[in-house]
């Protein structure tokens, strides 16, 4: 006949803190763990303030630069297009001169002359092709004669008093000028009307 040992039945019960300091040092414990995972949250987030503050530094940096790259881009594509439109800028200057001696040539013969002499004939040829040339290159003459005397365009040279025209027009071109596209390539050289004492006086008598 087995015999039941009272020992292995019974329950054992944890014991409570025997005293209130045990229960101080259990309440200190948590309190550091507490304050351990409070700092760490607080590191994880000052972590991830300066990783956002870092990469929003990197992408000003990179839209500044992406701004300066695309600015080089159009200037070195504009000075391109100016070199291609403006290589042979000094080499039609230089022509200038022959074609305003042939124009001359042609000018110091009367209408009949040219029209049956070989040589003229040639010169005219010759100044046809050369403009012809200038025309490709956008190399055209500018417009003077009896238009408004303009600085930028014109060089005045001498003042012709007029009652014809109104006052500070050309009245004559002595020298043509020329463009390049748009840039200047010789100005033209003209004589500018200025209006004669008499025709003012007439004016300012019809006004009263």
């Amino acid at each position: 006949m087995s015999s039941v040992n009272p020992e292995e039945n019974k329950v054992v019960v944890p014991e409570a803190p025997a005293n209130e300091k045990e229960i101080s040092e259990t309440k200190g414990v948590q309190a550091d763990v507490s304050g351990d995972i409070a700092n760490s949250d607080k590191s994880v987030q000052e972590r991830l303030d300066k990783a956002e503050k870092e990469a929003r530094e990197n992408y000003d940096r990179f839209l500044r630069a992406k701004a300066d790259f695309e600015n080089y881009k159009k200037r070195m594509a504009r000075d391109n297009e100016d070199f291609r439109k403006f290589a042979n800028e000094s080499l039609f200057r230089a022509l200038l001169p022959i074609v305003d001696n042939l124009e001359r040539a042609i000018e110091a013969l009367d209408e009949k002359e040219r029209g049956v002499n070989p040589i003229v004939k040639g010169v005219e040829l010759t100044l046809s092709e050369i403009l012809k040339v200038f025309e490709n290159f956008a190399v055209k003459p500018i417009s003077a004669l009896r238009e408004p005397f303009d600085p930028t365009y014109h060089q005045a040279v001498m003042q012709e008093t007029s009652d014809k025209h109104p006052d500070n027009t050309v009245v004559k071109e002595l020298q043509k000028g020329y463009l390049i596209y748009d840039r200047l390539l010789r100005p033209a050289m003209v004589v500018v009307s200025k209006e004669s004492r008499n025709s003012g006086e007439k004016k300012t008598k019809e006004r009263l």
